[in-house]
């Protein structure tokens, strides 16, 4: 995902440890034809909140029928211990995104919208720099428009054009500016503004009565209290610290919906009807199918999964399902619905601590699907700690550097430890040979290892970088000194902006390579313009500007500033 998507934070000492759990039901159908399933649910949702050291979580689950079962648990407030209530709105961040596709194809029901037709012929004013096709309204609804996804889509610079990376359709790269300018399409075809038309089209209809369209300060008592980093300019470990969150205010169509599990249980339900409310469709079976049908493989997503029209689809268990998450600035969203079944779940985390509860909406469509066909309930997913590393050993080692110094890195069983003077820091898996060491030290930058053979899963593990930094093992045989312009020197440092979703960068550079936060590199394009290459899709660019006594005092990330933070 993104970087806007992948929002750093931490998670709060002590959070779990210091729980009294609990589980508030709040409506559940008398036909009690899930109830059986409930404490099972209970059960792993305990387990889960206190694994992944979470504060609360809403829940609903909902099906062809109706809302089955709201239930919250842990707290809104856990200094206070005060527990997360059924009538708190969690904001559900990217699963917006949904509603604005569903919007969409209703235009395309009317006849007012060609999916298939250039942006720019509904919005002329949208500035695109591109040397390939047309980009369509389907490009932008499946995330393969090829523009960067970061900035808005108001560029602060008038000179500034969103930049194509590559033709339309080719590959997927998940893009909040594509649905914030979809948004804008929305609004251009109805004649309304983004608020009205979610309560015309979506919220009235399925009868979401205590949900808000946008997030506003207005609602902010009734929104349940949320929690981020407390330093959000570095990787998170899952039992750092956070602090409540800043408010927001957030109109932006990629991620403005704050709702409560009651009203998501309608959503859910109307999906698992393909489209069709208790008291009339909201979309066409024809415009439903364009909704859930998988356009394009979205790996971001899962290894099987592909994209839809602001959803994300995929198999589990032999079913269709269709899902998505969202991440905001301090909540963290899960969306199920089994389309072959009928059945959904939404669940949301009053904190964004780098992950999203997919297992606990997962588990829950699994229950209610098992239960429905009189079969064995299904055993709970298993809750990983964050230290366990299933191949711990391939890492262990001592590692050095070109002047000497020393990295020692021990296994124990299935965890991988730093050995560091008299300590031994317990690693955080954060991806594939990626880790994060909860220690003040090496708190700026994760630890990433490399094998002797990168295209080799199962080749010797032979070098660690750690921002700059870099450290090899005996067994390493390729070059140690490597060549870079004397001008990077300029850009390296720390780059700020206060916003929200963009924080913090640090640009590094490491084998010759220029990088970003000490892992992704960064390709040179022309004079001191720079593609990221955290993959091949990947869009995003910098470009370092008003170098003043050897030093880029600012950068622009894909059109957005960032300015020189001037210490360490």
């Amino acid at each position: 995902m993104n970087r806007r998507e992948f929002l750093g934070a931490g998670v709060a000492t002590g959070v779990a440890a210091s729980r009294n759990f609990s589980a508030l039901e709040t409506f559940a159908e008398s036909s009690a034809t899930y109830k059986s399933i409930y404490k099972p649910l209970d059960q792993f949702v305990e387990q889960y909140l206190h694994a992944m050291n979470a504060p609360g979580l809403t829940l609903v689950l909902a099906d062809r029928d109706g809302v089955q079962r709201v239930v919250t648990y842990g707290f809104s407030d856990f200094d206070q211990k005060i527990g997360v209530k059924p009538e708190h709105l969690f904001q559900i961040g990217s699963i917006s995104k949904s509603f604005l596709a569903i919007c969409l194809l209703q235009m395309r029901d009317e006849g007012k919208l060609d999916l298939h037709k250039p942006i720019t012929s509904y919005l002329p004013w949208f500035r695109i720099d591109s040397a390939f096709e047309p980009i369509t309204v389907h490009h932008l609804l499946t995330h393969s428009s090829g523009l960067p996804g970061i900035p808005p889509v108001f560029l602060s610079d008038p000179s500034l054009k969103h930049r194509a990376a590559y033709a339309p359709g080719k590959l997927f790269h998940y893009n909040n500016t594509a649905f914030e300018a979809l948004g804008h399409l929305l609004m251009t075809l109805d004649g309304g503004l983004l608020p009205d038309i979610y309560r015309k089209r979506i919220f009235g209809p399925l009868g979401m009565n205590n949900s808000e369209p946008t997030i506003t300060l207005e609602n902010r008592d009734r929104t349940a209290k949320n929690y981020s980093a407390f330093q959000n300019d570095r990787p998170f470990p899952r039992f750092g610290r956070l602090s409540e969150a800043p408010a927001i205010i957030s109109s932006d169509a990629a991620g403005c919906i704050a709702a409560t599990p009651q009203d998501m249980g309608l959503y859910v339900q109307m999906i698992a009807r393909h489209g069709e409310g208790l008291k009339a469709r909201l979309l066409s079976e024809e415009s439903f199918g364009l909704f859930s049908q998988a356009h394009i493989k979205a790996e971001e997503f899962g290894p099987t999964a592909s994209y839809g029209y602001g959803i994300a689809t995929d198999t589990l268990d032999g079913h269709k399902i269709v899902r998505h998450t969202g991440g905001m600035i301090s909540f963290a969203s899960s969306m199920h619905v089994d389309l072959d079944e009928g059945v959904g779940a939404f669940a949301s985390i009053n904190a964004m601590q780098g992950y999203r509860p997919n297992p606990v909406a997962q588990y829950a469509i699994q229950l209610m699907r098992a239960q429905r066909s009189g079969k064995t309930l299904p055993v709970a997913p298993t809750i990983r700690a964050a230290t366990h590393i299933e191949n711990a050993a391939d890492f262990a080692g001592t590692y050095y550097s070109i002047d000497g110094r020393a990295l020692n890195f021990l296994a124990e069983g299935d965890n991988l430890f730093l050995a560091r003077k008299d300590q031994k820091i317990a690693l955080e898996a954060s991806g594939d040979g990626v880790f994060v060491a909860p220690d003040t030290y090496f708190s700026r930058f994760s630890l990433a290892f490399g094998r002797a053979d990168a295209k080799d899963p199962k080749s010797a593990v032979v070098e660690v970088g750690w921002g700059s930094d870099w450290f090899v093992k005996a067994e390493y045989k390729g070059p140690k000194t490597f060549d870079y312009p004397k001008e990077w020197n300029a850009y390296l440092g720390h780059y700020r902006n206060e916003d929200n979703w963009i924080g913090s960068i640090r640009i590094t550079t490491r084998k010759g390579v220029l990088m970003v936060d000490g892992a992704t590199p960064l390709e040179a394009e022309k004079d001191r313009l720079f593609r990221m290459r955290s993959e091949e899709a990947d869009t995003e660019w910098i470009e370092f500007h008003d170098i003043v006594n050897g030093l880029a005092m600012r950068i622009k990330l894909s059109g957005e500033d960032l300015w020189r933070v001037l210490a360490p």
